[in-house]
């Protein structure tokens, strides 16, 4: 198929080079052209032009004013597209967002990612659909290239609510962590021995697993950003207050998360929460 990839970054690019590699003919755009450069594969001008004649455009950008004006703006994608052409977002953005572009076309499915750019670059991400079960039809093939687990989750918006609940999990539990591993300093216990006694019972989690020696390093510069999850966890306490569900837990760890960003961690990953615990 002819594929329009919008949004070249450390998730996008990736994604577009698994399009790419399964056959399909990849046309992509980023704003900031090199990015589109790098990735190898055919550069359009605008979204737009990117867009003419696909089959599918897919989208990974930056927050819900990026995919607005990628889609809706001047030179957005959606005036170019087909009617028979699906369109999937992979940003994390608002249930908002997600419903109007949804108005705006029949196919067009809320996708957001969970994997990071380890599961990008591996192929291994987990999505979270929101969308029509015919725009599922069209949209599963594209996604599958990149993806380990995709899971239609429900109507248009879905997909971002359930991605909510992903990152409001995250945030209780990289606070349990970090408070976890200053304990054990302070205990003087043997980290790896700590470790290798409760990662096999029920605190066992894909943070303890992938972060747990890491944070023991004062290891941070990599992962997803503290920046972003801010930016996640600010459209969940939105939708919650939307919706009148009560996020005590989320509302005090985003905070936390603004204390290390005060510390200059704000591009570290989201495991440097233990830095604002002292040692």
């Amino acid at each position: 198929m002819r594929i329009a990839f919008i949004g070249t970054g450390v998730m996008g690019a990736p994604m577009a080079g698994h399009l790419a590699r399964a056959g399909h003919e990849v046309i992509v755009y980023n704003r900031t052209r090199h990015k589109a450069e790098a990735t190898g594969l055919r550069v359009a001008d605008t979204p737009a032009a990117a867009a003419t004649g696909a089959d599918a455009v897919v989208a990974c950008v930056g927050n819900d004013g990026d995919l607005e004006q990628v889609t809706l703006g001047a030179d957005g994608a959606f005036a170019a597209m087909r009617d028979d052409a699906v369109f999937i977002d992979h940003t994390t953005v608002s249930a908002d967002i997600a419903r109007r572009l949804a108005a705006a076309r029949a196919l067009c499915v809320d996708a957001p990612v969970s994997g990071g750019q380890a599961g990008a670059e591996k192929g291994q991400l987990s999505i979270m659909c929101g969308g029509s079960d015919a725009a599922m039809a069209k949209a599963r093939p594209i996604m599958e290239p990149y993806a380990a687990r995709i899971v239609h989750v429900g109507t248009a918006g879905a997909g971002q609510q359930t991605k909510m609940v992903n990152q409001i999990c995250i945030a209780g539990v990289v606070q349990g962590l970090s408070e976890a591993l200053r304990f054990a300093q302070a205990s003087g216990l043997d980290l790896d021995k700590v470790f290798e006694a409760v990662s096999g019972g029920a605190a066992q989690s894909w943070q303890m697993v992938n972060r747990w020696g890491t944070m023991a390093k004062d290891e941070f510069d990599f992962g997803f950003a503290i920046d972003w999850m801010r930016k996640d966890l600010g459209l969940a306490l939105d939708e919650a207050k939307r919706c009148g569900a009560v996020l005590p837990v989320a509302a005090l760890v985003d905070q936390f998360y603004a204390e290390v960003q005060k510390m200059g961690g704000g591009r570290q990953d989201t495991s440097a929460l233990v830095r604002r615990l002292p040692k």
